[in-house]
């Protein structure tokens, strides 16, 4: 059996196994070290340890449970619940104006922690009983909690990003500054769909009530600064980094002290906000963990065989295809991927493969970064086995049904592909802001 065939067996058996519904982790490392060791006997069992030993020595990931950690900690404290009231009363006077806040609310939650899942459970927990009281749609509000959930891979401080940077061998601040414009003009993009429809129907997003809606200015300009402190916690952090201040993991260590700080200032820094905080933030780190151990030791046996040379010599010289043809084709393959897999999975198994592949196609790894998180959102969001969809599901109230959730992400899911066009047609809307960045 040639290279090519192993590498084609070693992917498929994968993606076979995945389909049994094991962990994700355990499928990937279990071919790696069976291929390893039935290619190069007891020898090649060293890999996976090889794996390991690199994976702990990767100084860098110590900015995930930081990150993560952060998140956690301003979810936990409430202080994302003090947001979401600042939106509630702000917005108020907009038809639709609680989903415009919501969008809101989630930019600011994705620029805190880095998760998509984060946001998920924020906006499904806090905004959507609150949504689904006060008369709107429950179809239209169940999209906007999973569009705006997007957000969180793609608005600094992405986690995926940092992995992303880590496995192309990108600077993670270039691919932040990248992410920024792309992740706001897609939230632009989501309150523009909302209100318009909003108008067309207003049934969809009634305005408040007249006694909620007429605050005294004072009362609203006190709400106003439950949204100082997370903000300045984002560009103390942000900032810091960008500006060379601090590295990439003394700005994750400077963000989980101030989220700390701002708990302990509101006097909620508890036993249990504490518990509950490093409980999650234990459970995601594992995970991630787990699944880019897996992923080293399947990948420096696929890259072994010359797996990434061959997949550039099939496209390019067997099928004659484009570059943008291949990049269009590797996009699909995340979006039938996404049905299967979370974002982290598919950016260790294809990103060492297509990442290459890119830079010899003579494409910008900074810009097809940002290419790839929005893809894998969409891909998210996909019927019929998404796994945002699922998600939205376990976390929605029992009157929200399966059905509903199909039905709601569709606009959305439009929207985001408008997006990924209008960025893959100009690539300077994800390049201006690092190259204007490193200018300086």
């Amino acid at each position: 059996m040639n290279y090519e065939m192993i590498a084609l067996t070693m992917f498929s058996s994968m993606m076979v196994l995945l389909l049994t519904g094991q962990r994700v982790f355990g499928m990937i490392g279990f071919v790696g070290a069976a291929a390893a060791l039935a290619l190069w006997g007891n020898g090649g069992m060293e890999m996976p340890f090889s794996a390991s030993i690199q994976l702990m020595n990767w100084y860098p990931l110590l900015t995930l449970p930081l990150f993560i950690f952060m998140g956690y900690m301003l979810s936990e404290s409430g202080i994302a619940s003090e947001l979401y009231e600042m939106f509630h009363v702000w917005m108020g006077n907009l038809r639709g104006g609680l989903a415009v806040g919501t969008i809101g609310l989630m930019v600011v939650v994705s620029a805190m922690n880095g998760l998509s899942v984060a946001g998920m459970a924020i906006g499904a927990t806090i905004a959507l009983p609150e949504l689904l009281r006060r008369g709107y749609d429950k179809v239209m509000v169940t999209g906007v909690i999973q569009a705006g959930s997007s957000l969180g891979i793609l608005v600094p401080p992405s986690v995926v990003l940092v992995l992303y940077g880590m496995i192309a061998r990108q600077p993670v601040s270039q691919l932040w500054l990248a992410g920024a414009i792309p992740g706001l003009i897609l939230a632009g993009m989501f309150v523009l769909y909302i209100v318009v429809r909003c108008r067309i129907q207003p049934s969809l997003g009634p305005v408040l009530p007249e006694q909620e809606r007429n605050l005294p200015l004072s009362e609203k300009l006190a709400l106003l600064r439950a949204g100082i402190m997370p903000l300045a916690i984002f560009f103390c952090m942000t900032g810091l980094f960008v500006m060379g201040v601090t590295s990439l993991v003394e700005s994750a260590a400077v963000g989980a002290t101030a989220a700390t700080i701002a708990a302990a200032a509101k006097r909620r820094l508890t036993l249990a906000v504490i518990e509950t905080t490093v409980r999650r933030t234990l459970g995601i780190t594992c995970m991630f963990m787990w699944i880019i151990l897996a992923a080293l030791c399947f990948g420096a046996v696929f890259d072994g065989l010359g797996a990434v040379r061959a997949i550039e010599s099939v496209f390019l010289d067997r099928l004659g295809l484009s570059p943008w043809q291949i990049l269009v084709m590797m996009q699909l393959s995340y979006i039938l991927l996404g049905m299967f897999l979370d974002d982290t999975a598919m950016l260790v198994i294809v990103a060492p493969l297509y990442v290459p592949l890119v830079i010899s196609l003579g494409f910008d790894p900074i810009w097809y970064g940002v290419l790839y998180t929005i893809t894998v959102q969409i891909a998210y969001m996909t019927p019929p086995f998404g796994y945002n969809l699922f998600l939205m599901r376990a976390m929605a109230p029992p009157e929200v049904s399966l059905a509903d959730i199909y039905r709601s992400v569709w606009p959305f899911v439009g929207i985001m592909l408008l997006g990924l066009a209008l960025i893959t047609t100009f690539p300077q809307l994800a390049l201006w802001l690092p190259e204007l960045v490193r200018d300086y």
